[in-house]
């Protein structure tokens, strides 16, 4: 299989997509860069480093995005590996599209990401999605 691929994630500490922003505003500016560990190294990295994003669920509904920017292997003091996935900074919301709670990481396949709705903050919370997406096929979002 080849093309590009997206891993989805569900957000454990924000509850919100705002949330998670703070959240890694304040990380970015103590650490330089955004890096998510994870135990487990993706066996399919290839795919996800042609453009590939980590989609994050937030109750019960995949809501945001950020592109993959590198997977690195990495120890923690105590030696013990992980896999650092490093983000770009830039969070955009998706459609809210359902989805189960789960553990870990899974793929995600390309057709079944949400489309973008924008970047955190450009879409007003109240406005119905519909609306949204339909000003941003209008070239107004």
């Amino acid at each position: 299989m080849s093309g590009r691929t997206h891993l989805i994630k569900m957000s454990v500490g924000s509850e919100t997509v705002v949330g998670l922003a703070q959240w890694q505003a304040d990380r970015l500016e103590m650490t330089g860069e955004l890096v998510h560990p994870t135990r487990m190294t993706p066996k399919r990295a290839a795919e996800i480093l042609e453009g590939g994003s980590i989609y994050w669920v937030f109750r019960k509904a995949i809501r945001a995005r950020q592109r993959i920017l590198d997977l690195r292997a990495e120890e923690d003091t105590d030696g013990k590996a992980y896999c650092a996935i490093v983000l770009d900074p830039e969070l955009i919301e998706v459609e809210n599209w359902p989805h189960r709670a789960f553990q870990g990481w899974r793929y995600l396949p390309e057709a079944k990401a949400p489309p973008d709705r924008g970047p955190v903050g450009t879409i007003d919370p109240a406005m119905p999605e519909e609306m949204a997406r339909d000003l941003k096929d209008l070239g107004f979002l």
